[in-house]
C-alpha cells in the first residue's frame, strides 16, 4: 500500500471532523477553566486520530464487501481499495495497526485522567467499530446521523476538556467498598453540551448531505439510511434546521456570558451558511455539493475555536 492510497483509504480529509471538535474542546478549556495539560493533548490526539482513521479504513472495507453495484456512481474513484487496487490482506493490517495504536493511547490517556475518561473512551471505541462493522453498521441505518453527530460533535468537545480538568469535579465517579458514587456539576455539562451543538448539527449534517446525495446508490446496495426512510424532501429541510439549531445555542451561551463576547462573529457566519444551503437545496450530489457540508462545518465551528483563541490572547495583554 502506498502512503498516498493510505491517505485515500483513510480519507484524511474528513480527518477535520474530529479535529476541530477537539480543538473546541481544548480552547473552551482554557478559557473558562484556565488550565491545559500538554501530555494529555498530545496523546488524546494521536488516539482520537487513530480510531477515526480506523473506522473510516473500516467503512470503505466493508462498503467494498458489500457492495452490489460496483461501477458507477464513482465508486471506482470514492473508494481508495478499488481505486489504488489494494490488497485485502494490506487493508486489514491497517486497520489492525490503526486500532492497537488508538487502544493504547487511549489506555495511556486513562491512566493520566481517571476512570471518566476510561468509560467515554470505551464507548467511543465501541461505537466507532459498529459504526462500521457487523451484520448491520450504524451508517447502513437511520441512525447514522445520529450517533456521528452526538460522538463526534459533544463526546469528542467533552473529553477534550475533561482531560484537562479531570481533578476539579465537574463530573466524577468514585468506586468505594462496592458501592458507585457519582457527582456531576450539571451547570457545567450543560454548558459544554450548548458550546457542543454546532458540532453536533453541523457534523449530522455532513452524514446528511452524503446520504442524500447517496439516495439513489444506497436503494441500490441496500442502505437504508435516514434519507431513504424519509425522503429527500424532508432530509433536506431537516438539513436546514440543524444549522439554526447550531446558531441558537451560541446566542444562548452568548447571553449567559458563557462564552467570551467576540465570540457573536460566529453568528455572522450564517450569511455563508444560507448561501451554501441554497445551492445544496438545488441540486445534491457528491461531485458538485456535498463539499458545501463540509465547508459548513468549517467555517461555523473555525470561526467559533478561533473567537475563543482571540479571546483568551486579548485577555492576557
Amino acid at each position: 500500500m502506498t502512503f498516498k492510497g493510505f491517505l485515500s483509504l483513510v480519507e484524511i480529509k474528513t480527518k477535520v471532523a474530529s479535529i476541530i471538535p477537539f480543538l473546541l474542546g481544548t480552547f473552551y478549556a482554557i478559557y473558562r477553566f484556565d488550565t491545559f495539560n500538554f501530555s494529555n493533548f498530545i496523546i488524546m490526539l494521536v488516539s482520537l486520530l487513530s480510531i477515526d482513521m480506523a473506522t473510516t479504513a473500516i467503512n470503505n472495507y466493508y462498503d467494498y464487501k458489500k457492495a452490489h453495484k460496483k461501477h458507477g456512481y464513482g465508486y471506482e474513484v470514492h473508494n481508495g481499495i478499488v481505486n489504488y487496487n489494494m490488497k485485502e490482506s494490506s487493508v486489514l493490517f491497517t486497520i489492525f495497526v490503526l486500532i492497537i495504536v488508538a487502544i493504547i493511547f487511549g489506555v495511556l490517556l486513562f491512566l493520566n485522567t481517571n476512570l471518566i475518561v476510561l468509560i467515554l473512551g470505551a464507548i467511543s471505541f465501541l461505537v466507532g467499530i459498529l459504526y462500521s462493522f457487523g451484520p448491520i453498521p450504524i451508517s447502513r441505518t437511520p441512525f447514522g446521523e445520529i450517533f456521528s453527530g452526538v460522538f463526534m460533535g459533544f463526546v469528542i468537545p467533552f473529553t477534550s476538556i475533561y482531560i484537562h480538568i479531570y481533578d476539579v469535579n465537574i463530573v466524577n465517579v468514585i468506586l468505594q467498598n462496592g458501592l458507585i458514587d457519582i457527582k456531576i456539576n450539571m451547570l457545567e455539562v450543560i454548558y459544554i453540551f450548548l458550546l457542543s451543538i454546532p458540532t453536533i448539527t453541523s457534523i449530522g449534517n455532513i452524514m446528511l448531505a452524503n446520504n442524500i446525495c447517496d439516495i439513489e446508490e444506497d436503494i441500490e446496495n441496500k442502505r437504508y439510511t435516514l434519507p431513504v426512510y424519509i425522503g429527500k424532501e424532508k432530509s433536506l429541510r431537516l438539513f436546514k434546521m440543524l444549522y439554526y439549531l447550531g446558531f441558537m445555542s451560541i446566542v444562548l451561551l452568548l447571553i449567559l456570558r458563557v462564552l467570551p463576547i467576540i465570540a457573536i462573529l460566529t453568528i455572522g457566519t450564517v450569511m455563508i451558511v444560507n448561501k451554501n444551503i441554497h445551492l445544496f437545496y438545488v441540486k445534491q450530489t457528491k461531485k458538485d455539493t456535498f463539499i458545501i457540508a463540509v465547508k459548513n462545518f468549517v467555517v461555523i465551528n473555525i470561526t467559533l475555536v478561533f473567537t475563543l483563541a482571540i479571546s483568551l490572547i486579548l485577555r492576557r495583554l
